[in-house]
């Protein structure tokens, strides 16, 4: 039996919401509500340090302007509470049981610094493949590191290809040992890692279509594989380009210019902001103002470049 439409919106509450994060949560408004589905609002402030309940709320009231309302989760809660990820450990801990039960966890004291000196980044997104140092450690070895300090607890990745088809880019292949690497599931300060939370939830949530940018392309495959080893159903995943600067850097949190709050005190509405979006996307052939209800009948995935998208000057 086909599983109902869900899609959803995870922001990381450390910093008012920014035109990229905007424009990829429209788009995964549209996919979902094209289909006839739901959307879950799941708030990622997995580093507690990093991240502010303030900017949670506040995410919610961004989303609320701009007409993208969610049909479970944030304040208004539903049957899969808790929606916030620093409320979820326990869960996490349960599932790394059930991998550590399966001989493919262990543990790695190896620095961010030693890591980048020792292992060459991957070409397309710079990160760094893990060479494996910390896989064969004796008990010995583990309980003498442990005493100097804590542990992050990596899974172990076989070499092999996972594949799936994008919805935007179509096929993707990582081999895991080459291209990713054994890669962390708890930090060494004991915060879980992104892969496995969002793995966690997404399947306790049901949901079965992931909508993010275009920089999460490459950790799919090891979120399917995470799928795979815990037996969940896996979702469709779509990936969007990402909205640049003008001068094409990458958009951050930190570039008030572009950030929600600038663009109200600018007097823009929320259709105008999502006609502008919607223009970027290639759903409209000009920016003019729309509901996101509106734009449902001329949404399709072969519309959005593939490229990522230079924000045109005076524009916003």
């Amino acid at each position: 039996m086909e599983r109902p439409v869900t899609g959803r919106f995870a922001p990381t509450p450390s910093g008012r919401m920014h035109l990229g994060n905007l424009f990829c949560s429209l788009l995964a408004w549209l996919a979902a509500k094209k289909e006839g589905g739901r959307v879950v609002l799941r708030i990622e402030d997995l580093d507690q340090l990093r991240t502010s309940s303030v900017y949670a709320e506040q995410a919610e009231a961004d989303l609320k302007f701009l007409g993208l309302f969610w049909d479970e989760g944030g304040s208004l809660g539903g049957p899969h509470a808790p929606y916030d990820q620093g409320s979820r450990s326990p869960y996490y801990q349960e599932l790394l049981g059930r991998l550590e039960a399966l001989g493919l966890v262990y543990p790695c004291f190896c620095s961010r610094a030693e890591l980048h000196a020792a292992n060459a980044p991957h070409a397309s997104d710079g990160e760094v493949v893990y060479a494996g140092t910390c896989r064969g450690l004796t008990r010995e070895e583990i309980a003498e590191k442990s005493r100097k300090r804590p542990p992050a607890l990596r899974l172990k990745v076989p070499a092999e290809k996972v594949a799936f088809v994008d919805g935007h880019y179509g096929l993707v292949e990582q081999d895991l040992a080459t291209e990713c690497g054994d890669f962390i599931l708890r930090r060494s300060d004991g915060v879980f890692a992104y892969q496995l939370a969002v793995v966690a939830d997404d399947a306790a949530m049901g949901v079965t279509q992931v909508v993010r940018g275009r920089d999460l392309l490459s950790s799919a495959p090891r979120q399917l594989y995470l799928y795979r080893l815990l037996g969940f159903p896996e979702p469709a995943f779509a990936h969007a380009p990402l909205l640049l600067a003008p001068d094409g850097r990458r958009l951050s949190k930190r570039d008030r210019d572009v950030s929600l709050e600038a663009l109200e005190e600018k007097g823009l509405t929320g259709p105008e902001i999502v006609g502008r979006l919607a223009f970027l996307a290639g759903l409209l052939d000009r920016p003019e103002a729309a509901r996101p209800q509106d734009l449902l009948p001329v949404f399709a995935w072969d519309k959005v470049p593939r490229e990522d998208v230079c924000l045109p000057q005076g524009l916003f």
